[in-house]
């Protein structure tokens, strides 16, 4: 269960906002609001977002259909990764691949972004099973996705914020 910091607003008069901040869930609540609305009101936002985040997280086996679909989109099918999956120990990189064996690992804070911003992510670590090092040949595999640089940008944002 995630921390849930509840912040009360004099100005606040209806409504009730929820955001995620790090690990924590921050509800923003009227400061009129009785105990009772109150714990209602979080429970329905908290469930809310639990459902949410659900249908965004993608799991290993979606993550290898994933990359299978996305290396034949961009890559001609070039890229063929032994292993595709979630891993909690990456807390400065998004991926990490090791064309050695083939294995690509994602970080589990890209599983509540965008799905464009996972398929970039990917999309990067499978080019690396090509061209290991960043040469122009590397950015030049990655030109052919569409989203390329609103992901570049959405990450460098998210990574400003840290």
């Amino acid at each position: 269960m995630e921390e849930i910091e509840i912040r009360r607003s004099a100005r606040r008069r209806r409504t009730i906002e929820a955001r995620r901040e790090g690990d924590r869930l921050i509800v923003m609540v009227p400061a009129g609001l009785s105990p009772e609305d109150e714990r209602r009101a979080v429970d329905q936002l908290v469930a809310k977002l639990e459902r949410r985040d659900a249908k965004r997280r993608v799991g290993d086996v979606d993550l290898e259909s994933r990359a299978a679909t996305l290396s034949a989109t961009y890559l001609q099918a070039r890229a063929t990764p032994t292993s595709v999956r979630w891993v909690t120990n990456q807390h400065r990189r998004w991926g990490s691949c090791t064309p050695d064996t083939g294995e690509i690992r994602l970080s589990h804070h890209l599983q509540n972004m965008p799905p464009w911003v996972v398929d970039y992510v990917l999309l990067h670590e499978l080019a690396h099973l090509i061209e290991t090092d960043h040469t122009p040949r590397f950015w030049q595999l990655l030109s052919a996705y569409p989203q390329t640089q609103r992901a570049r940008g959405f990450l460098e944002g998210v990574e400003f914020q840290r």
